[in-house]
């Protein structure tokens, strides 16, 4: 009885050592967030945009890998401060990103929006998307178009603040 026991025991052992070992070979996700900000940043561009009484404020940082991380602040009107990264890359003119942010002071909740900024001359325009969120992810509903014309916010570069 007691060899039985055992071998219960030592099955779900040997099975979680074998699922760790597989993910240590596979070196598991090649980008991390800590993976990402440790990459070299090639090149950091400011951007601000404003419509009515609402200032965007965004800082995009070219990796040497071809992918961008940055910053943005959104005051809007009646609402609280979002504040919250972006990671994303380029695909031909423009940026598919995703925004990780808090609102106002509340750190304890974090939200996360895709976003599309279409790259003209200096100008980034922030794209409008119809947006479904499905187990908890928002993402772009594929074949439905990303409208760069009736938006309000378009970024013009700015030089950056230290």
């Amino acid at each position: 009885m007691k060899k039985i026991s055992l071998l219960c025991l030592a099955l779900p052992l040997i099975a979680l050592q074998s699922c760790k070992n597989n993910q240590e070979e596979k070196g598991g996700n090649p980008e991390t967030p800590a993976e990402l900000a440790a990459q070299t940043v090639v090149s950091s561009e400011c951007y601000q945009a404003i419509y009515e009484q609402d200032t965007l404020m965004l800082k995009l940082n070219t990796l040497e890998n071809g992918e961008i991380t940055g910053d943005m602040t959104m005051t809007i009107e009646n609402m609280p401060t979002k504040q919250g990264n972006l990671a994303g890359e380029f695909k031909g003119d423009t940026l598919y990103a995703s925004y990780t942010f808090i609102q106002g002071t509340y750190k304890e909740k974090t939200y996360k929006n895709p976003m599309a900024f279409l790259k003209k001359g200096d100008q980034l325009i922030l794209g409008n998307g119809e947006i479904q969120t499905t187990m908890g992810a928002s993402y772009f509903v594929k074949g439905k178009p990303i409208d760069y014309e009736n938006v309000k916010y378009k970024f013009d570069k700015t030089e950056c603040q230290e």
